[in-house]
């Protein structure tokens, strides 16, 4: 939060935050966080995948499955739906597809955060990581 009373304390790491800085992402960093999909996830879809049954499992265990499928539906309005903002718009196409999925694997981390271990917290996260550095140092919920 800064001096005026705006923004996120350095602590907060919800999916209210992860909403309000794709409403702000500009095309470059829409370019970073599909980058970071290229890197992180494409090249390792096998442990991608892993990590996103482990947090589907443990979404589903915690009886939050409405809570995820919300937050999927206001990623994908921003990115592609009826509120998508012209950043968004301007990427249409692989870069934003892949800067989009990068964005659905960190909201599904965050949905999941006290359900996963470290390793898949981190798979899921280190596309968006790319853009959203803060993602990097979320809490797992079992080692």
């Amino acid at each position: 939060m800064d001096s005026d009373g705006y923004g996120y304390g350095p602590d907060d790491r919800t999916t209210a935050r992860l909403l309000e800085d794709l409403r702000t992402f500009s095309p470059f960093a829409i370019e970073r966080a599909a980058h970071g999909w290229e890197t992180h996830a494409l090249l390792h879809l096998d442990r991608y995948h892993a990590a996103e049954s482990a947090a589907l499992a443990g979404i589903e265990k915690a009886h939050a499955t409405s809570d995820w499928e919300a937050l999927q539906r206001q990623i994908l309005d921003l990115t592609e739906g009826r509120v998508s903002l012209v950043s968004w718009k301007v990427e249409h196409g692989q870069t934003g597809h892949h800067a989009e999925t990068a964005a659905l694997g960190a909201g599904l981390a965050l949905e999941a955060a006290g359900h996963l271990d470290r390793s898949h917290l981190e798979t899921l996260v280190a596309p968006m990581a790319e853009a959203l550095p803060w993602l990097l140092s979320l809490p797992a919920g079992i080692e």
